[in-house]
């Protein structure tokens, strides 16, 4: 079974499965927003590529970044670790300096967790984070005439873990857009403030994670709507390195944790379009077959 063949399972099982479907689930009683994330050794990460100091900023920002985009400001974390024999003190110090590192950068406090041993490092992070009080978002949230944003470029993560596996070692600015993501905290807010200042009460939007191409069919599909997505946005550094794969690796790369939003005509407006990336417009024509089976082929996926 697939990933998507999972959560239909989960989705249909649970008595209450309303809660799920966004980057976060939302507890509206309490104003709270809550998601977990799991990274596996060998699966998301290597230790023969990153320090644990890295791995320890790495594994806040991935979890503050769905919290980002949902428009949250973020609040607590608690830390579970599981830990295979051999692994020294010197590490697990490391790897939580690296997490106190990010906290203290997002104001953000680690409330606990959990110690227990596994064959490999297995890292989960429950991330918290306060509801803004007016605007709502959810990857359901598309609407025809919508203008399609995204907060960066896509495609150096996946490039800089090319450079990492191949032993290279420049150029770094790839390397260090795989190893140490930022949490797209700041242009959350700033998306939020523009959205209050123009009456927008809700609008849709996603991290990128698992791909950009992964969050344009996701928001499409849970919209009913089609993102019809135009020029991407890529670095020179991407382009000089990869100039026959940039294209593949900024739609299906994954692991950028920039946003994806659709966003109405007279919000874009009002944005700082050097910190914005309009990519594309929200219609009614359904996604090409060509982009669907693109997706079932090169998206991110859990499970073969």
């Amino acid at each position: 079974m697939k990933e998507l063949d999972f959560l239909k399972v989960i989705n249909n099982t649970l008595s209450d499965s309303s809660f799920l479907g966004d980057d976060c689930a939302l507890l509206d009683e309490y104003g709270l927003y809550i998601t977990q994330d799991t990274l596996v050794e060998d699966v998301h990460f290597s230790l023969d590529t990153i320090s644990p100091y890295l791995l320890g900023q790495k594994s806040i920002n991935v979890n503050l970044s769905d919290l980002a985009a949902m428009c949250a400001t973020p609040l607590y974390v608690t830390v579970s670790l599981s830990l295979p024999d051999g692994i020294s003190g010197d590490f697990i110090q490391e790897f939580y300096k690296g997490i106190d590192n990010s906290c203290a950068e997002y104001g953000v406090k680690v409330v606990g967790g959990d110690l227990t041993f596994a064959p490999k490092v297995f890292i989960s992070i429950c991330a918290i984070g306060r509801k803004n009080p007016t605007v709502k978002i959810s990857r359901s949230f598309a609407k025809v005439g919508d203008v399609v944003l995204t907060t960066g470029t896509h495609g150096d993560s996946a490039a800089g873990l090319k450079l990492l596996t191949e032993n290279r070692k420049e150029p770094q600015y790839l390397i260090n857009k795989h190893l140490k993501p930022i949490a797209q905290i700041r242009k959350s807010q700033m998306l939020l403030d523009v959205a209050m200042k123009t009456g927008i009460t809700e609008f849709a939007m996603m991290d990128t994670s698992d791909g950009l191409g992964d969050a344009v069919y996701k928001i499409s599909k849970a919209s009913g709507v089609s993102l019809e997505i135009g020029e991407l946005p890529v670095s020179q550094e991407l382009k000089a390195q990869y100039p026959d794969e940039y294209k593949n690796m900024a739609m299906w790369g994954g692991e950028d944790f920039e946003l994806l939003c659709c966003v109405p005509q007279e919000l874009y407006d009002l944005l700082d379009k050097t910190e914005f990336y309009k990519i594309g417009i929200v219609t009614n024509v359904p996604l090409p077959q060509t982009f669907c089976e693109e997706f079932e082929s090169k998206s991110f996926k859990h499970f073969n």
